[in-house]
């Protein structure tokens, strides 16, 4: 964690104390990781240790140390917005600061524009400036060049190091490997770290989120049933105890979720697809329909589009001698209304540019539902549509079984950390505060997964219960003309789209 001391401030020692010859020494100590922060003895304590023995040395020139600690730790150099850094200033501003003590130009900062806006509110305050390991003095023109040198050194190695950095991530990317962040649902980080391993009962979630977008077109049904079911996003816990993630579902976190390539085993690396180390969850055939859809549905969010005249075909016609898809049209005459489909490339280049120029739209709907309704007479398609409701079905069991075993790790889980909750409040000897909201979001998140557990073993004994064979669907079929008559066009049209995945005509 990143670390900030708390200000203990002294009130032995009286602003404008230069007057009686004492220099009042405040130490600014820095380190850019938070690597090693938890050690007895770290690098800012080191820091600290060498311009306090620094400060001992000019006790004859009236040299003494502030006890406040301006300590930053896990914090850039890059830019000043680090809270010791900040509670420094507002000691110089109120006259509470003589001198100043790095061990290290760098530490202060590592930015040339930022320096030069703190060395001039040193000099606003008369404020003296002294690192530890580098003599200069910034009260002649001499000591301000020697500033600049070492900082532009300073300034220099970092960009070095950020270059470096970039280039080993980007040659680990192009290599397939994960360089680190938050993982993702359905991955875990492996427990030497460096890459990514299939975590089971979260890799069945997400092929589940992948079907329920296929199935409902849409992003808003799909994170309204995720928030039914109680899934959420990735939960982790990291190596310093922290538990991140674990939120409900939003349509940004469910479109990262399906336009993320690395549940096809692959990285993405700026835009350029590699190969990755860790294994695929989704087929590139499932995650690429995923992807059309929501080019598809990029204009509209999911939603119908208006089909005022009920056009079966809209979006699924095409003119095979053009390759250009067919646009639904239409004329009224007498008040009557004749519906066409007409090429586009015909409509917008003239019709001497393509041989089917339009034809009727009730005739090749009529056609193509006509084909629809011949199914239910072709043995093979029968029998291979029965095979596949099974394969569904049999499927759809394996995702509810998995999705309950995880939903009882799930609620093993959230009854421990419940318990882990109210040993601490007894402990504290308080029942109120952040602990009783926590312990009451916990108690909905299991309340929810508790029902929807109910739900899936009610799933599963219908599933267990149903079974289809050819006579069964040959009877479904063939009551096809009522049912058809009776839906209304959107419905129709839904049934078509469904079914039918390109119509061309020549």
């Amino acid at each position: 964690m990143k670390r900030c001391a708390t200000r203990s401030r002294s009130t032995d020692i009286e602003p404008n104390s230069r007057i009686n010859g004492t220099i009042r020494c405040a130490i600014y100590t820095r380190k850019s990781t938070e690597e090693g922060l938890e050690q007895e003895f770290n690098s800012l304590d080191a820091q600290r240790e060498s311009a306090e023995a620094y400060i001992l040395s000019q006790r004859h020139e009236g040299w003494i140390c502030l006890p406040d600690h301006y300590d930053d730790g896990g914090f850039s150099g890059g830019n000043m917005e680090r809270p010791a850094l900040q509670r420094l200033f507002a000691d110089i501003d109120a006259g509470h600061v003589d001198c100043v003590v790095v061990y290290k130009v760098d530490r202060m900062s590592r930015a040339i524009l930022d320096f030069a806006r703190i060395i001039d509110l040193f000099d606003k305050h008369s404020i003296s400036f002294v690192s530890v390991t580098q003599q200069f003095n910034t009260t002649d023109s001499m000591g301000r060049l020697t500033l600049n040198i070492l900082l532009s050194f300073a300034q220099f190695e970092r960009e070095i190091i950020s270059e470096r950095t970039r280039d080993k991530m980007s040659a680990a990317r192009r290599k397939g490997k994960w360089v680190g962040g938050h993982p993702v649902l359905g991955y875990d980080v492996h427990p030497q770290g460096g890459r990514l391993v299939v975590n089971q009962d979260e890799a069945e979630q997400v092929r589940a989120i992948y079907q329920l977008y296929l199935e409902h077109q849409a992003m808003i049904p799909v994170v309204h049933e995720l928030q039914r079911r109680g899934w959420t996003t990735k939960y982790w816990t990291t190596k310093k105890g922290r538990e991140l993630g674990g939120k409900p579902f939003r349509k940004a976190s469910l479109f990262r979720l399906l336009t993320n390539t690395i549940y096809t085993g692959n990285v993405d690396f700026k835009g350029t697809i590699y190969k990755g180390e860790h294994e695929a969850i989704m087929d590139a055939e499932t995650w690429q329909r995923v992807q059309e859809t929501l080019r598809r549905n990029g204009k509209t969010g999911g939603e119908r589009v208006r089909n005022k005249y009920g056009a079966l075909l809209k979006g699924l016609l095409f003119c095979t001698p053009c390759g250009t898809g067919m646009v639904h049209t239409y004329t009224s005459r007498s008040r009557k209304i004749y519906r066409y489909y007409v090429c586009l490339n015909a409509q917008q280049r003239g019709w001497q540019s393509c041989p089917s120029k339009s034809i009727n739209a009730h005739e090749i709907e009529t056609a193509v539902v006509n084909h629809i309704r011949g199914i239910s007479r072709n043995e093979k398609i029968i029998a291979a549509t029965a095979a596949k409701v099974r394969q569904e079905g049999d499927r759809h069991m394996s995702a509810l079984e998995a999705e309950q075993r995880g939903g009882k790790r799930e609620l093993k889980r959230l009854n421990e950390r419940v318990q882990k909750l109210v040993r601490a409040s007894f402990a504290k000897g308080s029942g109120k505060g952040p602990a009783l909201d926590q312990l009451a979001d916990l108690q909905d998140r299991i309340s929810a997964l508790e029902q929807r557990m109910t739900v899936i073993r009610e799933q599963v004994s219908s599933i267990q219960k149903q079974t289809v064979d050819e006579n069964d669907l040959k009877n479904a079929l063939g009551t096809f003309d009522p049912v058809w008559e009776s839906l209304a066009p959107r419905e129709q049209s839904r049934i078509v789209r469904l079914l039918v995945e390109r119509v061309g005509y020549d």
